[in-house]
């Protein structure tokens, strides 16, 4: 029989295989703190696209509540710089729609992966209506199906 003396002699500190199976056990964990970290950057990526989507879809229908009597000039695409806001250029409702085709395009262009709006105009329906739609690639998602949010608004005094 062995005494107490002897076992605790012989029980000193860590096996090595206490030692890798720790470090295993570290290591997944690492792994996952990871995964969560890819996954919370493509969400934060994902909700600031979807973010600039909103802003920017606001902002036109901002601008052609602002320009109620232009109608179908804002479904014309692609747009023209008439410097009709800067440059002290007198347009006419048509120019105008045109000058804000340009920027919002622009404006996607620079906030958006390959970003576009497209404008509807239905004059059939009182009051009349717009329906914007902005469209955007999403790195990692199906290229053929590219994202979109749209927002329809009625425009009075067309």
């Amino acid at each position: 029989m062995q005494t107490q003396q002897q076992t605790r002699n012989r029980q000193k500190g860590f096996s090595l295989v206490e030692v890798l199976i720790a470090l295993i056990i570290l290591s997944v964990g690492m792994l996952g703190i990871a995964s969560l970290y890819v996954n919370s950057m493509s969400a934060g990526r994902t909700s600031m696209f979807r973010h600039h989507a909103v802003t920017l879809a606001g902002d036109v229908a901002d601008r052609i509540r602002a320009n109620p009597r232009a109608g179908v000039a804002y479904v014309a695409k692609p747009g023209a710089d008439n410097n009709c806001v800067d440059g002290g250029v007198d347009c006419s409702e048509a120019e105008m729609a045109m000058n804000d085709i340009f920027l919002w395009q622009t404006q996607a262009a620079n906030t958006l992966p390959n970003g576009d709006v497209t404008i509807v105009f239905d004059a059939g329906v009182n009051p009349p209506e717009y329906t914007i739609t902005v469209n955007w690639d999403e790195p990692g998602e199906d290229p053929a199906q590219p994202l979109q949010y749209s927002i329809k608004i009625p425009v009075i005094g067309i």
